[in-house]
């Protein structure tokens, strides 16, 4: 398990982390979502004790990670699958982490037949693709065969079926009781592969919920109206959010369809159109996120 409690990192007079609550809990996959820019590389580096933060704290089974005697069977981690010594071999690679955390040199054989790279465990490193790198950095990460394991953005240069792999593996690993925190921007994996959500923007907690919940509770309905301003009017008054669609139509959220009926009734507005629509990840994402994009692209 992993809680993290008012967490807040700054670099000069911007906070990177403001005041981040959320607990990861075992058993299940947990996507960890955001803009660039949102903090999430940062925590992640908080809870490895790679950073410090200026306030809060975290605990990872209930203590400091950096208090760990034997931190790699612990927690397991990839951050960055390029953050290795080019010239060794994946095989030595391995083997050079495994002798530093104390693990049995014939877990080295094992993690990389299951990540796929036996047959190249005696080539260089430095040589591999990006998918092959992250495929190493993966095996680094189970080495230990640790309970806790922090992936940031592990599909990355993986082809079709590394991709699947790569959810499988993360699916199982939770359905064993570990814990598992995911760092993704493609929505459509994280909507096959995780359970629960956390989504942070400029620092802070946006949500943290259930999977089927997030998307449910950000699902709306197209309405089309005689008097589609009248009718916005009404129903931001009765706390939905509106916003205009193409051909004078409204989306509205934050009420359900029935809801929605009995005001336009009540202000006597005629409705040609009043359809429920559920929402894919990531839409239901860019709609959560919307305000909290921090670098955001201009018309061409």
């Amino acid at each position: 398990m992993i809680e993290i409690t008012g967490l807040t990192k700054r670099y000069g007079g911007k906070a990177a982390v403001d005041g981040l609550t959320f607990t990861v809990e075992p058993g299940r996959v947990t996507g960890f979502l955001g803009p660039n820019g949102a903090g999430k590389s940062t925590t992640m580096r908080m809870i490895l004790g790679l950073d410090r933060p200026d306030e809060g704290r975290v605990r990872v089974n209930g203590r400091g990670y950096v208090t760990a005697a034997l931190p790699m069977r612990e927690v397991g981690a990839l951050l960055d699958a390029r953050a290795l010594h080019g010239t060794r071999t994946a095989r030595n690679h391995l083997l050079w982490l495994a002798h530093a955390g104390a693990i049995a040199e014939s877990r080295v054989d094992e993690v990389l037949r299951q990540v796929g790279l036996e047959s190249v465990a005696r080539k260089r490193a430095g040589t591999f693709s990006l998918g092959m790198s992250q495929r190493l950095g993966i095996a680094a990460a189970l080495l230990g065969d640790p309970r806790v394991l922090l992936f940031d953005e592990p599909v990355n240069g993986l082809d079709p079926e590394g991709v699947k792999w790569i959810r499988e593996l993360m699916r199982d690993l939770a359905g064993e009781g570990r814990t598992v925190l995911v760092s993704s921007h493609l929505m459509s994996e994280m909507a096959l592969t995780a359970d629960h959500l956390v989504v942070i923007g400029r620092g802070r907690l946006i949500a943290d919920v259930g999977m089927t919940e997030f998307v449910r509770h950000s699902s709306g309905v197209l309405v089309r109206a005689d008097d589609p301003e009248r009718l916005a009017t009404a129903l931001t008054a009765a706390g939905a959010a509106v916003e205009p669609e193409p051909g004078g139509a409204l989306a509205v959220s934050g009420l359900e369809a029935g809801a929605i009926g009995r005001i336009a009734l009540d202000a006597a507005i005629a409705l040609s159109e009043l359809t429920p629509r559920r929402l894919s990840l990531e839409e239901a994402y860019m709609n959560l996120t919307r305000d909290s994009i921090e670098f955001e692209a201009g018309a061409a």
